[in-house]
Order: structure tokens, then C-alpha cells, then sequence
């Protein structure tokens, strides 16, 4: 058995194993450290199969962004995890089915895989080798999907705005800071001095 075999059985049983606990475990804090030891192991599998741009963007955008941010809400968040594992109880018969279902579909899906042994010849052929894979990919995004791969950021563009302009309000019992008012504000009227005699209040 190769050194790359070993790494991809090794990688394989962590992301099973990470995406596992991350379901199962109790903590939530602990499902989000399960969920980043999933990440890890899926970058490091796409590094197998030569793919190491996407593999270095699971790990800084997944790991280092959405994972953390996952890790953050939950540990700042008072939420009562009692309460929602309480409510659970009542959707186990369909998530129970629905788990069968995933089940039984992969079991068809190996039971028909077939290894092919023009798999690496057809592999090849897509990439030549003397080209890295984030050239490749830049030449497809860049070159012959250029105007596809702008539209697809537009189209962020506007749903970022749009989201940002339904959920912008100004209500009129929040009070919100005014830069100008302060810069301009006179000391000597933000300011008064009360006497206050021995024994008495304000």
C-alpha cells in the first residue's frame, strides 16, 4: 500500500469520523470542533486528487471564516440547547426515515460503481501536466467563462445590497450617535455645575 493510499484512508476515516460527531455530539462547541476537523480532512483529500487551490479555499473560507464564525455564535449566544433537544424528540420518526433513504441510495449508488481504467487517461486529458491546477482554473474562469463568472458576482452584488436595504430602519426610538453634533458642541453648555449644600440633594 502506497503512502498515498495510507493518506487517503487516513483523511477519509476523519471526515466520516468528524462529520459524525459533529451530528452526535452533545456540546455545541465541540460539533463545530468536530466540523472543522471534517474541513480539514476534505482540503486534504482534494490535495490527492491535485486540487490544491480549492483545497487551500475549504481551508480559508470554511476553517478560517465560516467555522469560526459558527464557533463564535455558539459560544455567545445564551441558547438553550435543553430546550431544543426537548423539541427534537417529535421529528426523529422522519429524520429516522429520511437517514434510511440517504442510506439506500448509497447503497445503489456503490453497488453500481465500477472503477474504469481509462480513468486516469480521461483525468489527464482534461489537464494537461505541464499545467498547474490554479492556472487551469484561472484560464477557465477568466478566459472562456469570463463574462458568466462577472455576471455570477453581480448577481451577489445586488442580493448583498438588497438584504442590507430590507433590513436597513431607522426608528425613531433608537438613539443613534451623531458625529457632528458632537464635534460641534460647546463645552461650556454640555456642562453645568450644581452647589450642593452639606446635608441637602439635588
Amino acid at each position: 500500500m502506497t503512502v498515498a493510499a495510507i493518506a487517503f484512508y487516513l483523511f477519509a476515516i476523519c471526515v466520516i469520523a468528524g462529520g459524525l460527531f459533529t451530528v452526535i455530539s452533545r456540546n455545541p462547541v465541540h460539533s463545530v470542533l468536530w466540523l472543522i476537523l471534517a474541513f480539514l480532512s476534505s482540503a486534504g483529500l482534494f490535495v490527492l486528487l491535485g486540487a490544491e487551490f480549492v483545497a487551500m479555499l475549504l481551508i480559508i473560507v470554511y476553517v478560517g471564516a465560516v467555522a469560526v464564525l459558527f464557533l463564535f455564535v455558539v459560544m455567545m449566544l445564551d441558547v438553550d440547547f435543553a430546550e431544543l433537544k426537548g423539541s427534537m424528540a417529535q421529528y426523529m420518526p422522519l429524520a429516522l426515515l429520511i437517514g434510511v433513504i440517504l442510506l439506500m441510495q448509497l447503497g445503489l449508488a456503490f453497488g453500481a460503481w465500477e472503477v474504469s481504467d481509462q480513468a486516469e487517461a480521461l483525468r489527464g486529458a482534461v489537464t494537461p501536466a505541464d499545467v498547474q491546477n490554479t492556472a487551469a482554473l484561472g484560464t477557465i474562469l477568466y478566459d472562456q467563462y469570463f463574462l458568466l463568472f462577472q455576471l455570477a458576482g453581480l448577481i451577489l452584488l445586488v442580493a448583498m445590497i438588497g438584504a442590507i436595504v430590507l433590513t436597513l430602519r431607522h426608528r425613531k426610538d433608537i438613539k443613534r450617535q451623531n458625529v457632528l453634533e458632537q464635534m460641534w458642541r460647546d463645552p461650556a453648555k454640555s456642562m453645568e455645575l450644581k452647589d450642593v449644600k452639606p446635608g441637602q440633594g439635588l
